[in-house]
């Protein structure tokens, strides 16, 4: 996420630690990553919409989840502008960071290597999501 770059909701950092779990700030105002395997979101393969945690912007379609096998909930592709990118040069490597269009909040990453029809991966924080069945 660029720091710099101004989204329709913003909030301070006071503001979304009380909104936030801690384990939710982290991965969404700092960029973490939660451990492989650990969100339930993981094994839900019900109809409905994957939201941003942190303001409600309706991010992913379930029928474009599937498993990846990376242990993080991914898809093929979001919804129309849903999302931003931006280029993540933390680790030593050079990855396409993806972020909430709506409050800028670090949701994970996008890699080459997804299936069809996109050949995308969205490779999500789990604690980054809310699920809204319907």
């Amino acid at each position: 996420m660029n720091d710099k770059a101004t989204f329709p909701v913003h909030k301070t950092e006071e503001e979304w630690r009380k909104e936030l779990t801690s384990q939710q700030f982290h991965v969404l105002r700092e960029h973490g990553t939660e451990h492989a395997g650990t969100s339930p979101l993981n094994d839900e393969h019900r109809p409905g919409l994957f939201r941003c945690a942190a303001c409600g912007q309706e991010l992913f379609n379930a029928t474009t989840k599937y498993d990846s096998c990376s242990g993080w909930p991914s898809f093929f592709k979001p919804l129309d502008g849903a999302i931003g990118t931006s280029v993540d040069n933390r680790h030593f490597m050079r990855r396409t960071e993806v972020h909430c269009a709506r409050c800028g909040s670090h949701l994970g990453h996008v890699f080459p290597d997804g299936p069809e029809p996109t050949g995308l991966r969205y490779c999500m924080n789990g604690v980054s999501l809310k699920f809204e069945p319907v």
